[in-house]
């Protein structure tokens, strides 16, 4: 039996998966998200860690047998936090989470401090990735900084508590700047730039491999078997692709998470940072994948939800779902930067905008625009990756998937279909399960099989309508970006 951790913003996830592909049972542990100025956004680990135990208890109470029965674990996680220990390990702040946006001004400052940067990295210089809010720590919180003896990422801080080691793997380091993502290594010089060096940094694994086991006091805490083995795991969005079977050149998954993603497997590493495109390794050794990042999604039609009073997300999409094709083209369009935004503008100024808006309009014609205008910003990412129009299809996950409408909408924006994996809201658990099925020696075709699922196509008879607004969707930007 495989144990999956997924840490998400949201809430914590774990998942049991058998040898035969089951999935035996999951439990959720809610978290929350602390704001303390604009454009902040932190976390204290102790909620992760209490939720963690949470969720722990729920699943030995709804399969005592297969959590006895659990041999490895794998873990999942949001990507780019900053967790931030002292020499006893302890926890000097909260951590940084992957949309804090304060460190703006530090980006520019490393690229100029490492011009090379963007070629060791295979990515731009951020406000969302971890090297730079350390360069803000060393600014604007130097005691603190002076007494930092380890930096980990937020799956990791977990690990920690799991195995006692400090360990992280390659997909998850590619989120920091501090990797050397072709060659699969920390980068002495980006670490000296932040004024950090590789002792500061925990011991890299590949996602796939093991990385220690679980105390022995804690197995026995949970009523787990000794010797339970942890793998290296994955970043969130490695880890999804592992759940939905994207293992080889050209697979992937667009996600309409909280942030909205598209992910492709690469047949090497393809850095492309002119587009603000990610370029990270993959939870498998030798093997990498571009990434194209928006920073609302599924978030921002929750919050258009709230907005026009809606009962709830799936209310609001079942009155779209309902909208006549004629009243869709004359919706307003939107512009979903409500956290800034990555690829393609790599702009944490921009920000949400409504434009067209008329009497007229109602919550439908309001949340289709905001579904309308994710998937432009995903198609946005596509191009930016050189991977618009037809081609393979694409897994669908995320809480966003489970709109019929925004998905068929969606297949009609990128030109190609879309298929909704049975599991698709648990994909990033799951590929923690199924990395620690890996770690435990399944070999890859039995443990990543390809997935099926309800497959959305392209709907010709709307593209017209829907390539005409997103010519003028385009035109936006760069016309209102001097107001941001």
């Amino acid at each position: 039996m495989y144990l999956g951790i997924d840490l998400g913003t949201s809430g914590l996830k774990l998942l049991l998966l058998d040898a035969e592909q089951r999935i035996i049972a999951t439990a959720d542990a809610p978290l929350s998200a602390q704001q303390p100025q604009q454009g902040w956004s932190e976390q204290d680990p102790q909620a992760w860690w209490a939720g963690l135990e949470l969720a722990v208890a729920a699943l030995r109470h709804q399969a005592p047998a297969a959590w006895q029965a659990v041999c490895a674990i794998g873990l999942s996680g949001q990507m780019h936090g900053a967790v931030l220990l002292d020499a006893r390990d302890q926890v000097l702040r909260p951590a940084m989470l992957w949309n804090d946006g304060r460190a703006a001004l530090e980006c520019a400052e490393l690229e100029q401090a490492v011009p090379d940067s963007r070629r060791i990295s295979g990515n731009l210089a951020m406000p969302g990735f971890t090297a730079p809010k350390l360069c803000w720590l060393r600014k604007h919180e130097a005691a603190l900084f002076a007494r930092i003896r380890k930096v980990l990422l937020p799956k990791d801080w977990l690990r920690l508590q799991l195995c006692g080691e400090a360990i992280s793997e390659m997909s998850d380091a590619s989120g920091t700047l501090w990797l050397d993502v072709g060659a699969r290594r920390w980068s002495a010089t980006m670490l000296a730039a932040c004024g950090l060096d590789e002792t500061q940094m925990p011991r890299l694994v590949e996602g796939s491999s093991l990385s220690g086991t679980l105390r022995t006091e804690l197995a026995r805490r949970w009523g787990l078997p000794p010797g339970v083995k942890l793998a290296g795991g994955a970043g969130d969005n490695a880890a999804s692709a592992i759940g939905i079977g994207a293992v080889a050149p050209g697979q992937g998954f667009i996600s309409l998470g909280t942030s909205g993603v598209a992910f492709l497997v690469s047949d090497g590493f393809r850095p492309a940072p002119a587009q603000a495109v990610h370029a990270f390794a993959h939870a498998l050794p030798a093997s990498w994948h571009q990434m194209a990042v928006m920073l609302s999604a599924a978030s921002a039609f929750g919050w258009v939800s709230r907005l026009t009073g809606s009962a709830d997300a799936a209310s609001l999409a079942a009155q779209v779902a309902q909208l006549p094709i004629a009243d869709r083209a004359r919706a307003p369009l939107f512009l979903p930067y409500l956290s800034g935004e990555r690829t393609p503008h790599n702009n944490a100024a921009a920000s949400g905008v409504f434009i067209g808006l008329r009497h007229e309009h109602d919550a439908a014609a309001l949340g289709y625009a905001v579904m309308e205008g994710v998937g432009f910003g995903l198609l946005d990412g596509m191009q930016a990756m050189g991977q618009a129009g037809p081609g393979e299809a694409l897994a669908l996950v995320g809480g966003g998937a489970r709109s019929s409408a925004w998905g068929q909408l969606l297949a009609a924006q990128l030109g190609r279909p879309l298929y909704r994996p049975e599991h698709a809201p648990v994909a990033a658990a799951l590929g923690a399960a199924r990395l620690a099925w890996l770690a435990d020696g399944g070999e890859l075709a039995q443990v990543c099989p390809p997935s099926g699922g309800e497959l959305l196509q392209p709907d010709a008879s709307v593209q017209a309508m829907l390539q005409a607004r997103h010519a003028r969707y385009q035109a936006l930007y760069p016309a209102l970006r001097a107001h941001f």
